[in-house]
């Protein structure tokens, strides 16, 4: 995986399927990501990568370790 710091969407999302989650799912305002009971928002694409700070949340929330998204 990339190590942590700014991302793009598309590698984000490629990031979360080899750790295991499904998706992305349309829903209301943002799509989403799903793996067992952990539901993941994910942000719209937008012009920039995604940074280190919504990085760190999205992997907080998704319950990822950061050795975790470091290490596949």
């Amino acid at each position: 995986m990339p190590p942590f710091g700014p991302v793009d969407r598309k590698d984000l999302i490629r990031h979360l399927r080899k750790i295991g989650f499904q998706g992305p799912f349309s829903g209301g305002r943002h799509a989403f990501m799903v793996r067992n009971d952990i539901v993941l928002h994910i942000p719209n694409p937008h012009r920039g990568a995604i940074g280190k700070e919504l990085l760190s949340r999205l992997l907080r929330q998704g319950k990822i370790s950061r050795q975790e998204w470091e290490q596949l």
